[in-house]
């Protein structure tokens, strides 16, 4: 026999005393309390959700982890500025933009006429130097020479004084009797003193050689030195004359090309950047996250531009001071009313070689690091 389940007709709620529940009609304070139960268990639910976001979006406990990221992080590269050392017309520019070079390319040629004349005249008065210090030592010979024959007329005025004074001794001894008159005796006196005179005259003509002879010495100091000059103005010549030709300091690929054909440049002027191959990633970490970062530690980053292409690194070397520390603008806390604002410490992160992906990334790409801070060793 099937149990039929009792129901409430119209015509018993219509005929129930006001006041009074309808026969097997349900209770609505019961079904109220449910709802309310009910309704409060799922803004719990939402509201405890919220709260476990919230603390696994600020990796707060329970959802603490070993892993340190941020945002703020580029990829860096030894970008070169290339620029002549002279200023001058550009007569060739044989590269064009984005292109690899090897280390000794020639990238721009300066006119060098100017220069190839400075060249020349500089290696002619270095000749000139040259003569003039072999000169001296023909002048040095010459003065020792000079030197000689004086000794040599020393000699002679010696012997001439000395032959002079005994014939003086003589006539003074035989002008007594008579056999030699006054007039020779002075004649002798006379010829005696000219030989001392000239004597004392060849003395002196032998101290101006040596004299000479220093001279020509001293002087030649002086003309090595205007060689060693000219030598120098040389070099400079010739290191000018290769300053037209402005080549790649190395390997690399060019930039946008800044200069045409025809232009003139001043020294120092910016021709071209040059990017090698060599590129590292620095990654500006807040302060509250450098607890755990240590040199060596392995590295994951995605590279935006690469559809979050996923490559490995390690950190390399952490910055002595905050990035603040280096600004241009120095900030003045002592000033006025202190906001506290977390700082960061860029943290420099090489790339692991032997990933053929690492080759398409480009110094200024934005990337996002993760540093795995479980290992603490140095």
């Amino acid at each position: 026999m099937t149990q039929e389940t009792p129901t409430t007709s119209t015509t018993a709620i219509a005929e129930t005393p006001e006041g009074l529940t309808p026969p097997n009609a349900p209770s609505s304070p019961t079904r109220s309390r449910r709802v309310r139960v009910l309704s409060s268990l799922i803004f719990g639910g939402v509201a405890l959700a919220g709260i476990l976001l919230v603390l696994y979006a600020w990796r707060l406990p329970p959802f603490g982890s070993a892993i340190e990221s941020t945002e703020n992080a580029l990829v860096r590269g030894q970008v070169t500025i290339i620029g002549p050392q002279l200023a001058g017309y550009i007569v060739e520019v044989p590269v064009h933009d984005f292109q690899f070079v090897k280390a000794g390319d020639l990238l721009v040629r300066l006119d060098d006429r100017i220069y190839t004349q400075r060249l020349a005249q500089s290696i002619a008065q270095l000749q000139q130097q040259q003569a003039a210090l072999a000169n001296n030592l023909q002048q040095r010979k010459s003065a020792e020479a000079t030197i000689v024959q004086r000794q040599a007329a020393i000699t002679d005025a010696a012997a001439q004084a000395q032959q002079s004074q005994a014939e003086l001794r003589r006539n003074q001894a035989l002008v007594s009797d008579g056999s030699v008159s006054r007039r020779e005796l002075d004649v002798a006196r006379a010829s005696n003193a000219a030989t001392v005179a000239s004597l004392a005259q060849a003395k002196a003509a032998l101290e101006i050689a040596r004299q000479d002879l220093q001279t020509v010495i001293v002087n030649r100091a002086s003309l090595e030195a205007a060689v060693e000059n000219a030598k120098a103005a040389v070099e400079l010549a010739r290191i000018d004359l290769d300053n037209t030709r402005v080549v790649a300091p190395r390997d690399g690929q060019l930039g946008q090309i800044g200069t045409r054909l025809g232009a003139y440049v001043n020294s120092g002027a910016q021709l071209m950047a040059l990017v090698p191959d060599t590129l590292w990633v620095i990654a500006n970490l807040k302060e509250t996250q450098m607890a755990k970062v240590r040199i060596g530690q392995p590295v994951r980053f995605t590279v935006d531009a690469l559809d979050h292409l996923e490559l490995r690194g390690h950190v390399q070397q952490i910055s002595p001071a905050t990035g603040s520390e280096f600004a241009l603008l120095q900030a003045d806390n002592a000033t006025g009313n202190f906001v506290k604002i977390a700082q960061r410490i860029p943290v420099r992160i090489t790339v692991d070689p032997e990933q053929p992906e690492a080759h398409r990334l480009r110094p200024g790409m934005s990337v996002v690091v993760e540093v795995d801070t479980r290992q603490l060793h140095e």
